[in-house]
């Protein structure tokens, strides 16, 4: 016998039909929900389809050269597999996209070397009326190389458009020595097609004339010099008026170097601070740092303010005399004679009195020469000093000549003296620096680049701007540690300053061709 539960009787059952009514499919005849078209989704995709205007294959040109792909109409853009810009690269190739509504995209995993990339796409639009039908399907995308316009002007002979020309005229070139490791360190040269070693300086070459810009505006900003530029047409087309020109760009860096010895003009003098008439150069960076050795007193001067007043140097490294400290006495602050318009003093460097006798005369000349300098907290007795002898000096200048005997001191001490000679200093050294380019220059810019690396490990402010590297060619000493196991007193880069160099190099002796270097 059945039982009947009369509480729930047909009304529930009449009411649930009433709140959700179902019809048939007028192809198929499945029970499914009212809808505009009385049709299922898989009777409505066999009649509908919403991606009948998004193409499935599409090309994507690809330049093997510089590995970037082409935006049309011309432009270029780097993009690694599966990012968010090469997706958005592909998306842009697809035309039929503005029609639907896109839900979701994503790439289908593909060999890196099938030259295939698949993108997985949901799209949704509105069909018969009002009906939302949503679809999920797959774009094929076939790379083909092709070579870009940079690196078809790179493969011809007539390659680039911009010349940036890098100049210093002067027979010290540490500043510039300075200056290329500051273009190594912040990257500037990732956008040159190459770079040529020319007697002077550097030329860097551009097919853009937005880089060549970028890298003048950086050797400005970094070190003061003076630009100028020009162009040269080199074709015409008369029936659209379109020009070809190439465009050089002259940088001329101020011919002056860390330590050289200059003679300021009157008027130059009053708007520094009242200095001496010679000063040294303390360092070249975004302006000219000066300090007048007899006072410690110190300026700066921007570029601008040289090229219009510019001044010669009146000694060079070159020239510098060895001296031996044979007393000293400290100049205390409250010592000093202060006047009215003084101009900074450094904190660096504390004054002193001292008495020298040259090196080559010490032991047969006992006439001690008396002298005031900036260097108290380097020297002490017995100890050597490099200096210019302006006493005995040849010097042609204008400036120089105006001067009066009281105001040019007999001696100029420039930098301490250490007891090793240059090369075991050169022998000791664990580090390196890298060039743009490898230039076999003479005995004296091979000259100027070794000091420029003693200044190096004597300043610690002046190296901070420089990338250093460990030297893998040298060994370490035993210890390891930041004396780097040697005993004297000698200025030196410790290991913590230094980074590791990347050298490339094959390990595996079958990869390794014969007579190869193992170097890629």
């Amino acid at each position: 016998m059945e039982y009947v539960d009369f509480s729930t009787g047909t009304n529930a059952g009449a009411s649930t039909s009433i709140q959700n009514p179902t019809i048939l499919c007028c192809e198929c005849a499945t029970v499914i929900q009212p809808n505009p078209s009385n049709m299922c989704v898989g009777c409505l995709r066999s009649h509908v389809d919403i991606t009948e205007g998004i193409p499935k294959q599409a090309v994507l040109h690809f330049c093997r050269n510089c590995e970037r792909y082409l935006q049309p109409p011309g432009e270029w853009v780097s993009a690694a597999l599966e990012s968010r810009e090469l997706l958005a690269l592909c998306l842009k190739k697809l035309r039929g996209l503005k029609d639907v509504k896109l839900v979701d995209a994503g790439f289908v995993w593909t060999e890196a070397h099938s030259k295939r990339i698949k993108l997985k796409l949901t799209v949704h639009a509105e069909v018969s009326g009002g009906t939302m039908l949503q679809q999920v399907f797959i774009v094929e995308f076939t790379i083909q190389n092709q070579m870009c316009d940079d690196c078809h002007r790179t493969e011809a002979k007539d390659f680039w458009r911009c010349l940036v020309q890098v100049r210093q005229r002067s027979d010290n070139k540490k500043t510039f020595y300075y200056l290329e490791q500051l273009i190594l360190k912040h990257k500037a040269h990732n956008t040159t097609l190459g770079i040529k070693p020319m007697h002077g300086g550097l030329d860097f070459f551009y097919a853009n004339e937005n880089h060549a810009r970028k890298m003048v505006d950086f050797l400005q900003t970094m070190i003061p010099a003076k630009v100028t530029t020009s162009k040269r047409l080199i074709s015409h087309d008369i029936h659209s008026n379109n020009y070809n020109y190439k465009y050089t760009w002259s940088v001329e860096i101020v011919p002056l170097s860390k330590d050289s010895a200059v003679c300021l003009s009157k008027k130059l003098r009053q708007q520094l601070g009242n200095l001496s008439p010679i000063c040294l150069i303390h360092k070249v960076a975004s302006g000219i740092h000066l300090i007048d050795p007899l006072t410690a007193q110190i300026a700066e001067l921007s570029g601008q303010a040289y090229f219009r007043n510019p001044f010669e140097v009146v000694c060079n490294p070159p020239q510098l005399v060895e001296y031996v400290v044979m007393d000293i006495e400290i100049i205390m602050d409250k010592d000093r004679k202060y006047y009215p318009g003084q101009g900074q003093l450094s904190f660096r460097h504390v004054l002193c009195d001292i008495w020298l006798v040259r090196a080559s005369e010490l032991g047969i000349n006992n006439n001690t020469i008396h002298t005031r300098s900036h260097l108290g907290h380097l020297l002490k007795v017995g100890d050597s000093a490099m200096g210019y002898n302006l006493g005995e000096a040849n010097i042609n200048n204008t400036e120089y000549d105006k001067l009066t005997t009281r105001e040019i001191p007999d001696i100029i001490l420039v930098k301490k003296c250490y007891s090793v000679d240059r090369q075991t200093r050169c022998k000791q050294r664990v580090w390196k620096l890298r060039h743009l380019a490898e230039d076999i220059g003479d005995e004296r810019q091979k000259m100027d680049y070794n000091e420029f690396l003693e200044d190096l490990e004597e300043d610690t402010e002046y190296r901070k701007q420089v990338n250093i590297y460990r030297d893998k060619r040298k060994l370490m000493p035993v210890d390891g540690g930041d004396t780097l196991g040697f005993t004297d007193n000698m200025p030196r880069i410790t290991l913590a300053e230094m980074l590791e160099d990347l050298d490339l190099e094959c390990e595996d002796d079958e990869m390794i061709g014969e007579g190869a270097d193992g170097k890629i």
